[in-house]
């Protein structure tokens, strides 16, 4: 990773529900230090909000810089800005629209200096979709993020260190996925996964995994015709478009074994296929990356968490390795396309034609 841009990378953070554990982690990742090292962080919130969460968990070495507008930030300072005056009262760990209000407020002005370049990156803490989706009208960061920037090439991306899974499908029914899965879809998300893995993650020569819908990659049409009619023949497409794509595997049989560990990424067709075995290998650490946006956009790889939220219990992991990831991919972009704005200047350097 490059280190010209660190410190001086400024990571909007939206609060998400209040009620929620956000609050939580969000104090206890920026309690780190290292955090502003290689980057300003500025919170998006309300700083009766933080400072009731820091006195309740006794969280108190946290600190923070209270600012009215971006312009205001102190650099390699914990910054907060104020999205709402009025007083709220805080009920750890309940569920209500009043926090899809407060989180719609938080994320608007994240997202509205995000736009006006005044941030580099947006990291989002998680938030309550029955709780926001009647003030906002979306089922969540992603698609509100994909129409705030008007793109309908996204992915969702989950990482943690060598291991990425993305999905062909995200928040559907299962009932209504089968439908979903065709050529066109697919080749669309390999795309997109693809120049990620390039310009985000920098990985040259991608070399991706697809998983079969049905049990057993539909054992050649007796469960299922999906992946023999549609996935296996766009898998052998993109090969033979040069792409180093392989598949489809039935994805029991592929992360029992640890094939994951032969590939730089993974395309799951749909969100339980991907999200399981993720979870499972990496819950801890797992980040939720929004693939082909013009920004980036990063969060924890969990929910609210009422269950937890206000106990002190909740770890930081997640949002922690968000922020640092955000950081890696804004400093990636930055340096790929130095790099490929004179092509011929870096084929002369390396010997490449």
């Amino acid at each position: 990773m490059s280190t010209e841009h660190e410190g001086r990378i400024k990571v909007g953070i939206s609060i998400g529900d209040i009620h929620g554990i956000g609050p939580e982690v969000v104090i206890k990742a920026l309690s780190d230090n290292r955090i502003t090292q290689v980057c300003t962080p500025i919170i998006y919130g309300n700083s009766k909000v933080i400072s009731h969460y820091r006195k309740t968990l006794s969280l108190q070495e946290f600190n923070f810089n209270t600012i009215r507008s971006i312009q205001e930030i102190i650099p390699r300072k914990v910054n907060l800005i104020n999205c709402w005056e009025e007083e709220l009262k805080i009920e750890m760990g309940v569920a209500s629209t009043v926090n899809g209000v407060y989180a719609m407020k938080s994320l608007e002005a994240a997202t509205n200096d995000l736009k006006s370049g005044f941030i580099d990156a947006l990291v989002t803490a998680p938030i309550d979709k029955h709780s926001i989706a009647p003030e906002g009208g979306f089922s969540g960061h992603t698609e509100y993020l994909a129409k705030a920037f008007d793109t309908s090439d996204y992915l969702m991306f989950l990482v943690s260190g060598n291991l990425r899974v993305a999905l062909v499908t995200g928040h559907v029914p299962v009932s209504k996925i089968a439908p979903l899965i065709t050529k066109e879809r697919i080749k669309q998300k390999l795309n997109v996964m693809i120049k990620s893995l390039k310009r985000d993650f920098g990985i040259r020569k991608p070399r991706i995994a697809v998983l079969g819908l049905n049990p057993h990659a539909g054992d050649s049409g007796v469960i299922g015709n999906e992946d023999r009619d549609i996935i296996a023949p766009t898998v052998k497409e993109a090969f033979a478009a040069g792409l180093l794509v392989f598949g489809p595997y039935s994805s029991d049989g592929f992360f029992g074994k640890g094939q994951q560990e032969k590939f730089d990424a993974v395309l799951a067709m749909y969100h339980d296929q991907g999200l399981i075995p993720f979870k499972t290998l990496a819950f801890e650490n797992g980040v939720n990356f929004t693939a082909g946006l013009p920004i980036v956009r990063t969060s924890p790889d969990h929910g609210v968490a009422y269950d937890i939220a206000g106990k002190g219990i909740a770890s930081e992991s997640s949002i922690r390795e968000a922020i640092y990831t955000a950081v890696d991919i804004v400093n990636r972009r930055v340096d790929y396309d130095e790099v490929n704005e004179k092509p011929l200047a870096f084929g002369k350097l390396t010997g490449e034609r």
